[in-house]
């Protein structure tokens, strides 16, 4: 699950917080990169629990409606789609979903219950559920019910952003991006594999792990010759008047090119560019592209990258 792209937004972050610490403590820094990887892998476990959470919400919903003094024949016989949603239920009962549980325990508490109502209410009032009430009633309808539901009302829904960067400085930036893998994960259950239903891995491979560690390692050892490259680029500029994000993010995107072969130029180029977009200035992105273009020309002439553009 922990792809490239959540690797290099944390390198980012821990280079940051790195030398804003002015820390020269190499061993932390990699412990604090890992740690805040698996947060993400933790993030993408609780909004799958988020689901089953809201499942019971419904239950609940229902039998307090039930149990009125004057409730409606509608309220007393209810529509029970939701309530008895048969992905929901996988999901609640998936091994490697409730083993997390039991680890790490429950992210959403008493304390966000009014977040998880309102969210039920936007929910129940979206058209999705009134299609959903209206389609036919299979494991496939409840399964899709889901993603339409978690792709455009759960990660639209501004209260959630706000609640998880309140639970945790990790996950700031990491909603969208691990959003796109709960949406994968839901598309690939199926009901044949019940409670054995595999949920992606944190890392796909000891590459991408060995990835994150060496991007890290490099950018941090490399600081010095990669300033002293940035700094040849950039005619009457001094290197201490360029944005620091952007210099940081100049920084590891050097160490990348130089030290990861199989990577190809454009996709160092552009995945950099893209976090300028998000994390600097709107100048940004066309200053780191200038300058990251002429190094890398200046790199080919001194021989010292042989790959694929």
């Amino acid at each position: 699950m922990i792809n490239r792209i959540i690797i290099r937004i944390k390198v980012l972050q821990i280079v940051y917080a790195y030398y804003q610490k002015n820390s020269g403590d190499l061993v932390s820094a990699e412990n604090e990169l890992l740690f805040s990887l698996e947060k993400s892998y933790d993030l993408y476990h609780y909004l799958l629990l988020l689901i089953v959470l809201l499942t019971d919400a419904e239950q609940k919903r229902l039998d307090l409606n039930r149990n009125k003094l004057l409730a409606t024949e509608e309220e007393l016989n209810p529509n029970r789609r939701l309530a008895d949603n048969r992905f929901a239920e996988q999901l609640r009962t998936n091994s490697k979903l409730t083993a997390f549980s039991l680890r790490k325990g429950t992210l959403w508490n008493e304390d966000n219950s009014l977040f998880v109502r309102n969210l039920l209410k936007k929910i129940i009032q979206s058209d999705y559920y009134g299609k959903y009430l209206k389609s036919m009633d299979s494991y496939g309808s409840d399964r899709e019910f889901w993603k339409n539901v978690f792709e455009y009302i759960i990660m639209e829904d501004g209260e959630l952003s706000e609640i998880l960067e309140d639970k945790s400085v990790y996950w700031e930036d990491d909603l969208d991006v691990v959003g796109t893998f709960v949406l994968k994960t839901i598309k690939r259950f199926t009901p044949e594999s019940g409670t054995k239903q595999e949920l992606m891995p944190m890392f796909k491979d000891e590459e991408d792990r060995e990835f994150a560690i060496k991007l890290l390692h490099f950018a941090l050892l490399e600081e010095k010759e990669n300033n002293e490259r940035i700094n040849r680029q950039i005619s009457n500029w001094e290197l201490d008047r360029i944005a620091q994000m952007d210099l940081y993010i100049m920084q590891i995107a050097l160490s990348e090119l130089l030290n990861f072969p199989s990577i190809p130029i454009s996709v160092t180029l552009n995945e950099y560019i893209d976090l300028a977009r998000y994390y600097s200035t709107p100048k940004s992105p066309n200053f780191i592209n200038g300058i990251l273009d002429s190094i890398v020309k200046e790199l080919k002439s001194e021989g010292k990258i042989f790959k694929n553009e």
